[in-house]
């Protein structure tokens, strides 16, 4: 519709978030400018999964291509006893929803395909912009940048994850609660020839996903245990890769040798955030982890994401701002806020003690044995949802 045409955008953070948001506002005629507060847009994080309804945005935003070319097509999720490795039930992607497709990439090349786009839309990229705060009171957003510097911007976009600045000028400072979970990240290089699935690890109080990367030369690895001890919220925590093993030393040895070859890993706390309850102001937005964060047991942040930039951006170029936004957090607050809870309770469906936890498996085996469209069926709600086609 281009109604945005040379509206003026000012977005923060150069994630998957505020890339694909610049991206589609750009895309609709607005002019966009990209804070980022690193000096470069670096490899960063490891493993992600852009399922079918993130899969959607990018196809929408004219880089399905592009992520084909830099993932690999899923073919099973693989739940196993994490202690025997036996199987519990495997859900064949390829056969049971061929026409959806999963993808599995290492964070650094999904955002390397939305820079790209960004770029090719039109984005204004500014490097080394650290926010310290937001202040949304006046006619205009303002910002008070790292170097004692104030800018302003016409209509300022949050897309700036779990500490967001603009989330708190919105809602005010809200403290999230630790869940006494600990994640380990981790990648390791691939044997060759392994099978293009994500395996789920099942133990008491714990859990470990794994799957391949990049053509396969590479393995990704995500270690949870249930812990009392509180550890630091973010993701540039290191720690020994003995710890981990440690952690996961009763797992079986296909798990073990895993573990074995990891030479660097990452150590994070698992902390909940309520869903934000105002998204929007006169002025302002936020999207992504910053309007909703939410624990890595679903895989769909990254695809929150995409979806949030979508329909932020097709609700202001359909119905102009003040009608817009109103209608961009009706749209996504209750959708958001239901996966949230989804990958809360799957979190305690990974790490189920006996006798319960026997019981669940046996459930799942019977399941997968005689109706495994069922299983999958579960989340269909999240999977067969397409944003671009609601507009």
């Amino acid at each position: 519709m281009m109604t945005l045409n040379n509206t003026e955008f000012t977005v923060l953070g150069a994630g998957v978030a505020g890339l694909a948001v610049s991206t589609a506002l750009a895309q609709r005629g607005a002019k966009v400018t990209l804070l980022e507060q690193a000096d470069a847009i670096r490899e960063v994080g490891a493993g992600l999964q852009v399922s079918p309804n993130g899969v959607a945005v990018l196809r929408a935003l004219g880089l399905e291509q592009a992520l084909v070319a830099a993932g690999m097509r899923n073919q099973a999720v693989h739940l196993r006893d994490g202690i025997s490795g036996d199987t519990v039930v495997r859900l064949d992607l390829a056969v049971q929803r061929p026409d959806q497709a999963f993808y599995l990439m290492h964070r650094a090349d999904l955002i390397e395909v939305l820079r790209a786009g960004a770029e090719a839309a039109g984005v204004e990229l500014q490097l080394l912009q650290r926010v310290e705060s937001v202040d949304l009171s006046g006619d205009q957003p303002q910002m008070a940048m790292a170097t004692g510097a104030s800018r302003h911007a016409g209509f300022l976009i949050g897309a700036d994850g779990l500490h967001s600045r603009v989330r708190s000028a919105l809602n005010g400072a809200v403290a999230p609660f630790f869940t006494h979970q600990v994640a380990w990240r981790a990648v390791i290089p691939a044997e060759p020839g392994e099978v293009v699935e994500a395996e789920v690890h099942m133990g008491a109080g714990r859990h470990l996903v794994s799957y391949p990367l990049r053509g396969g030369t590479l393995r990704n690895i995500v270690a949870v245990e249930e812990r009392r001890q509180w550890v630091e919220e973010g993701w540039n925590l290191r720690d020994d890769p003995l710890e981990m093993r440690l952690a996961f030393a009763r797992f079986s040895p296909r798990v073990r040798a895993w573990l074995e070859r990891v030479d660097e890993v990452w150590l994070w706390g698992l902390f909940r955030h309520p869903v934000a309850k105002t998204w929007v102001g006169k002025n302002a937005a936020i999207l992504g982890d910053a309007a909703h964060p939410t624990l890595p047991f679903l895989a769909q942040g990254a695809n929150m994401a995409l979806e949030d930039a979508w329909v932020l951006a097709d609700c202001l170029d359909r119905l102009g701002i003040d009608k817009g936004l109103p209608a961009y957090q009706a749209a996504r607050q209750e959708r958001c806020a239901r996966i949230v809870k989804a990958a809360d309770s799957n979190a305690r469906a990974y790490h189920l003690r006996e006798p319960i936890r026997g019981l669940a498996h046996l459930g799942l085996k019977l399941g997968g044995a005689v109706a495994p469209g069922m299983i999958l069926g579960k989340f269909d709600w999240i999977y067969r949802h397409d944003v671009t086609a609601a507009g």
